[in-house]
């Protein structure tokens, strides 16, 4: 099961907002964050595929689930307007967002050429 982000565990995970102005990676490995909700129809089509690729790249990345509904400043604070929206976040460079319910093989290029992980 993949684990839900609150604003406080997002904080400690991924960015400290109130701490750094500038971006700056909390988490020990690349991660990929999924903004659903759980009505839309999309988010239910990606929700399998992201649990696979969890224990495909499990040890490597870590996938985080951000309910939009639920954490609506998480969301605002990204501009998220359509879901699924899935945000890549690597070691050191600039995280990058990504819209729609991918295909698997674009997510796993995604995170090869993004997040710098082999499986």
């Amino acid at each position: 099961m993949l684990e839900h982000l609150t604003k406080e565990t997002f904080k400690e995970k991924v960015f400290n907002w109130e701490e750094n102005k500038d971006w700056k990676f909390e988490g020990d490995k690349p991660c990929l964050i999924d903004f659903y909700a759980d009505w839309c129809q999309p988010c239910k089509m990606v929700a399998p595929i992201l649990e696979e690729l969890s224990k495909e790249y499990e040890g490597k990345l870590n996938i985080y689930k951000v309910d939009t509904e639920d954490q609506q400043e998480l969301a605002g604070m990204f501009g998220i307007r359509s879901i699924p929206s899935l945000l890549f976040v690597p070691m050191k460079d600039q995280p990058q967002m990504a819209q729609g319910a991918l295909p698997k093989d674009s997510l796993e290029k995604a995170i090869k050429d993004v997040l710098k992980v082999e499986n």
